[in-house]
């Protein structure tokens, strides 16, 4: 499973930003053909993300195009000229605005006919779907099965807040007047069950305002918490911000590993079910838990800390 912690977009139709993008430590980096690019623009951004993926050094890091939403007259050129022009350097898609399961299986089927006609490994590019709207929320399970090329939900909270009429116009922060609890927990929870019900990866949306780390780094460790995977950037300040967030921190990650060596010797060697880790009983569940955070350490290249 690739890592995700920090999910960098990049306007397609910027040159500038598409080369320095190359050289950030983003886990994931998406060239933008959607909000981020002017209708005039559409055309040129495509020339320029085939471009960058064709002749850039993206080494480490995965390569991702967001096209346009299937309610436009772009989505259908997008696929066609980004994947005929650079599939064998591209590992997804993200389609935005999805709210029903045949957006994703029209997607699926059009990169199946272009991968077959350009000599291409079928299923290889993957699928990223934004859950931006009532309606994507509603239907997440149904989306989250469509395609086995489905590898992340997507939260977009600023078009989902204009679809449910939120009272605020401040992106991913408690909306004036909400006093109890948070408003964002249901959809973000609901997201993220339907996503590891289906094996997939939960990412969390932007933070508009890029100056604001202490506000980022209070919102990403919300969704974190829950266990999200990881989430958009905006701004090459933020990467750093979200790589730690959603990475176990060194102590929580030794333990883990603990965890997973002592439960190995009793089952292994042993023959037991359960074992006494110092003052904590250890068996099958714990086992699972601390796989969740051994596998987000390793993927971030935490290494254990010798023992003394």
């Amino acid at each position: 499973m690739r890592s995700r912690r920090s999910c960098l977009a990049v306007p397609g139709s910027n040159p500038r930003f598409l080369e320095k993008a190359q050289g950030l430590p983003a886990d994931e980096v998406f060239l933008d053909l959607e909000d981020s690019v002017a209708p005039s623009a559409k055309e040129q951004a495509r020339k320029n993300v085939v471009a960058a993926l064709r002749d850039g050094h993206w080494t480490g890091r995965t390569r991702v195009v967001r096209v346009n939403d299937l309610s436009t007259a772009w989505t259908y050129r997008d696929v066609i000229e980004v994947v005929e022009g650079a599939g064998d350097r591209l590992d997804c898609l993200m389609l935005p605005k999805v709210e029903d399961a045949r957006q994703v299986a029209w997607l699926d089927t059009l990169l199946t006919q272009i991968e077959r006609a350009n000599g291409l490994p079928v299923g290889r590019i993957g699928v990223e779907a934004q859950i931006e709207s009532a309606r994507g929320l509603v239907e997440v399970d149904a989306i989250a099965a469509a395609s086995p090329r489905l590898e992340t939900l997507v939260f977009g909270p600023a078009d989902f807040m204009a679809s449910i009429n939120m009272k605020t116009l401040v992106v991913g922060r408690q909306p004036p007047g909400y006093t109890e609890g948070d408003a964002y927990h249901y959809v973000l929870m609901r997201i993220l069950m339907a996503a590891r019900a289906y094996g997939l990866q939960a990412i969390d949306g932007p933070y508009l305002q890029i100056r604001d780390l202490d506000g980022f780094t209070e919102v990403a460790r919300r969704s974190a918490a829950l266990g999200y995977d990881g989430k958009w950037v905006l701004h090459p300040s933020q990467i750093d911000a979200a790589n730690d967030v959603y990475s176990p921190d060194q102590d929580d990650y030794d333990h883990a590993e603990r965890v997973l060596a002592a439960y190995e010797q009793a089952t292994t060697v042993d023959g037991r079910g359960a074992v006494m880790l110092g003052d904590e009983m250890i068996d099958e569940a714990s086992r699972k838990m601390a796989l969740v955070v051994a596998a987000k350490g390793r993927a971030a290249g935490l290494r254990r800390t010798p023992p003394d």
